[in-house]
């Protein structure tokens, strides 16, 4: 992926580093642990809309050219940037993520429900 925004194509802008990303710009990007084990790729981004921040990004991960995927909300404090390899990492295992709360792309959980938020919060955020 091209870490550039329309905001950052100056050569100066990308030695400082991108600080501003569009959604499209991470939506496809992989997603690996602190052991460079490939957990999965982000699917999308949600929005709150009233705090104006990144929730979480949606983490597709297990299935075999898009079918069967397993999608997991990952709050977005919880990955961070690895700019070199053009990728996030997210400080889990490959069991923990399979364990983890995830849902079906046909049968979304409800992201604005504070118990579902505590409980998906509390399991990446430590």
């Amino acid at each position: 992926m091209d870490y550039s925004t329309t905001q950052f194509n100056a050569t100066d802008d990308m030695q400082i580093g991108v600080t501003l990303l569009s959604a499209a710009t991470i939506t496809g990007d992989e997603v690996c642990n602190m052991q460079n084990e490939k957990l999965g790729k982000i699917q999308d981004v949600m929005l709150d809309i009233a705090e104006g921040k990144i929730r979480y990004v949606v983490l597709a991960s297990g299935g075999f050219m898009g079918m069967g995927d397993r999608l997991f909300a990952v709050p977005w404090k919880a990955l961070k940037q690895d700019k070199e390899n053009k990728r996030f990492i997210l400080d889990v295992d490959v069991e923990r993520l399979k364990n983890a709360p995830g849902f079906d792309k046909d049968q979304w959980p409800n992201m604005a429900d504070p118990a579902w938020n505590s409980t998906v919060e509390s399991y990446y955020v430590r």
